[in-house]
């Protein structure tokens, strides 16, 4: 953290304060404690101007899930480069609140980003995604706050929500979360699949796992399907 405020200056001026008036020190501090002020000011209102920063989100800000950085089984970015800030939240072992521009993301078609203070505070501000990837780049098929749906129907927004505080919406195993339909070995198998980072990274096992969660999103459309 940076000090503002100034260091004591007596030590370097014991010759000058024998001759100062109570008066000529009453007229320092307060020029002092001016000065003081000022630096407050200006350093809170660059905090100000940079909660407001707009987290501007294209198709362009979503490429190779292994291009981000990965945290135990998910990965994250910063869209506004604050990764270490990011990072520090992600691995608080206490929890914390995420700084704005943050990424997370699971799977290669779904994301959150946290959006600026006070955009949508029923979600902590999180804006949830569903993409459509391929080797072009990203396309956003869904993107909101509460109404956003996954390829399984599950609520974004509903399967988040237990882990509010203290982790700030980020789902893990012991976050209070609902345990999702796929297991660590599905979502690796499609984060070393990602058609957007070029040629797969397949390890032993990921082709399995591949085809049985293929098998589970076609049992979910058919079932969608027969209900609808």
């Amino acid at each position: 953290m940076i000090n503002i405020f100034k260091q004591p200056l007596a030590a370097l001026l014991v010759s000058c304060l024998i001759t100062m008036t109570v008066s000529a020190n009453t007229t320092d501090n307060k020029t002092d404690n001016t000065t003081d002020h000022k630096n407050d000011n200006v350093i809170a209102s660059t905090l100000v101007k940079a909660s407001q920063i707009a987290v501007n989100i294209t198709e362009d800000s979503f490429s190779c899930i292994r291009d981000m950085t990965p945290v135990r089984h998910f990965y994250v970015d910063n869209l506004l480069g604050d990764v270490d800030a990011t990072l520090a939240a992600a691995n608080a072992p206490e929890g914390a609140i995420y700084p704005v521009g943050s990424v997370v993301q699971l799977v290669p078609t779904e994301v959150m980003v946290k959006r600026e203070a006070g955009t949508f505070p029923a979600t902590g501000d999180w804006e949830f995604f569903e993409l459509q990837v391929d080797e072009k780049g990203s396309t956003i098929a869904k993107r909101g706050f509460v109404d956003v749906n996954n390829r399984f129907g599950g609520n974004c927004f509903t399967c988040h929500a237990p882990a509010r505080e203290p982790w700030d919406f980020i789902c893990e195993s012991d976050h209070g979360c609902e345990p999702i339909p796929i297991d660590h070995a599905m979502t690796g198998a499609l984060q070393r699949s990602d058609p957007r980072c070029g040629e797969s990274v397949a390890e032993s096992g990921d082709w399995l796992a591949l085809l049985k969660l293929k098998t589970m999103v076609f049992i979910g459309l058919t079932k969608k399907w027969l209900e609808e």
